[in-house]
C-alpha cells in the first residue's frame, strides 16, 4: 500500500503529490476556488522555497510535481492555507455543502489525509509524472490538448509560473 504522507527521513526532495478533496467532492468549478489554489502554490514558490515544475488542478484533485527543502512544511501549510481559504468561500456562496465537510469537534477538513507521495529518483520517473500531469484534463475528456486546460503548467497562459527543471543537475542517472 503506498505511503500516505512524506517520511521525516526524506522531506527533502523530489515529489509527486496528489492532494484529494474529502469524497471526490467537485468544489473547484466554482466560485473563483482554482486561484485560491494558485495564489497559494504562487505564494509558496515566492516565499517558502517551493520549486513547482508541473501541476494541474482538476475539479476535485490537485498534481503537483515539486522539490522542496521542507515538502513536510509545504503540503502542512498548503492545505492548512486552502481549507481556511475554502472554509470562508464557502461560507458565505454555499453553506449548504460547507457542512458536507464538517467534523467531529467542530470545524471542516477538506483534503483527504492522503498526500499519495511519491519520492522522484529518476529523469525517466520525472517525465513521465509531469506527462500524467498535464494529459489528466484529457483522459477526462474535458479538453483535447493539455496545453487547453487552463489550470495546468501545460498551459503557457496560466498566472502558476513553473520553475525550469534542472533535470541534469539533481543527481539523476541519466541514461545516455
Amino acid at each position: 500500500m503506498p505511503s500516505i504522507r512524506i517520511s521525516k527521513d526524506a522531506a527533502e526532495g523530489f515529489f509527486y503529490l496528489t492532494f484529494t478533496v474529502r469524497n471526490w467532492y467537485y468544489v473547484f468549478d466554482r466560485h473563483n476556488r482554482f486561484d485560491m489554489l494558485g495564489n497559494a502554490l504562487s505564494y509558496c514558490r515566492e516565499n517558502k522555497g517551493l520549486n513547482l515544475y508541473a501541476y494541474v488542478f482538476m475539479l476535485n484533485h490537485v498534481h503537483l510535481v515539486v522539490s522542496s527543502h521542507d515538502a513536510i512544511g509545504f503540503v502542512r501549510d498548503f492545505k492548512r492555507h486552502t481549507s481556511k481559504e475554502l472554509s470562508s468561500n464557502m461560507l458565505v456562496t454555499e453553506p449548504n455543502a460547507l457542512k458536507l465537510f464538517e467534523i467531529e469537534g467542530g470545524g471542516h477538513e477538506f483534503w483527504a489525509r492522503t498526500n499519495m507521495p511519491k519520492a522522484i529518483e529518476s529523469e525517466e520517473f520525472l517525465l513521465q509524472k509531469i506527462e500524467y500531469v498535464h494529459y489528466n484534463p484529457v483522459r477526462k475528456g474535458y479538453v483535447k490538448r493539455p496545453e487547453c486546460w487552463i489550470w495546468s503548467s501545460a498551459n503557457p497562459d496560466c498566472e502558476v509560473h513553473v520553475d525550469t527543471l534542472p533535470v541534469r543537475n539533481i543527481g539523476f542517472r541519466v541514461q545516455p
